[in-house]
Parts: structure tokens; C-alpha cells; sequence
């Protein structure tokens, strides 16, 4: 992307978010952009913020906790606190989402069970009417 500000409609097409998006952000105080009279206007900042965003809210972080690594960007520490939080976090939600898959493989694998149960009761109960007709 390059280095000037981008409008709110560049920021929507590059990023495939909506401007409402985009404004929910801003007053969840995520992202500033430039003010120009009514138009928003985004810096390289709020772009590399913006995916960081979307890539925390992939992985199931919460907007607090995704807020509360944007601010450890500043601490002037060469990152390395927003990096060392920003991996326990990635690890608790790796292993939500590992439970998560578990639990919908273990549903899955019932589902199928419970469809062909019905399967062959239906299969039966045709052949039964079909016996039942002759």
C-alpha cells in the first residue's frame, strides 16, 4: 500500500470491510484517522493497526484484548511485551480452538451415526410397505 492516507472507501475495498466497520473501530478508539472536515482520512499506522485487527479477531481475541496489544506497541520496550502477551493470548485461543474442533468433530461423527440410523430405518420401513403391498 502506499505511504499517504487512504479515504474511508480505500480503506473498505483493500481491507473488504465496511465504512461502518471502519467507524465502530474509531470509537472503540482503535483506529484514528485523520480528520479532514467530515472525511476520515487513514494513516500507514491505522492500515497496519486495521490488520492487526482483523487478524486478532480471526483467532477469537475479544476487541479489549486486541485494544490491550495495540497499546503495548508504544511502551517503547522494542516490543517485546506486545510480543510475549500477543503469544500467551495466541496460545489460549489455539487451545480454545483446538477444544472447539474436538467437540464439533465429536458432533459430527454422531450426526453421521444418527443419519444412518434413520437411513436404514427409513430403508426398512419402504421395504416393509413395499412387502406389505405384494
Amino acid at each position: 500500500m502506499p505511504n499517504d492516507v487512504l479515504t474511508i472507501r480505500e480503506m473498505c475495498d483493500a481491507f473488504d470491510v465496511t465504512a461502518r466497520t471502519l467507524r465502530f473501530y474509531e470509537a472503540k478508539e482503535l483506529l484514528s484517522p485523520v480528520r479532514e472536515g467530515q472525511r476520515r482520512l487513514f494513516t500507514r499506522r491505522d492500515r497496519a493497526r486495521l490488520k492487526l485487527i482483523l487478524q486478532g479477531k480471526r483467532f477469537g481475541f475479544s476487541l479489549e484484548e486486541i485494544r490491550q496489544l495495540l497499546d503495548l506497541y508504544d511502551l517503547g520496550d522494542k516490543r517485546q511485551t506486545q510480543i510475549a502477551r500477543a503469544y500467551e493470548l495466541a496460545q489460549k485461543h489455539l487451545a480454545d480452538m483446538i477444544s472447539q474442533r474436538d467437540e464439533l468433530n465429536s458432533a459430527i461423527k454422531e450426526l453421521q451415526e444418527q443419519l444412518k440410523w434413520g437411513e436404514e430405518m427409513l430403508a426398512s420401513m419402504k421395504a416393509g410397505k413395499i412387502a406389505a403391498q405384494s
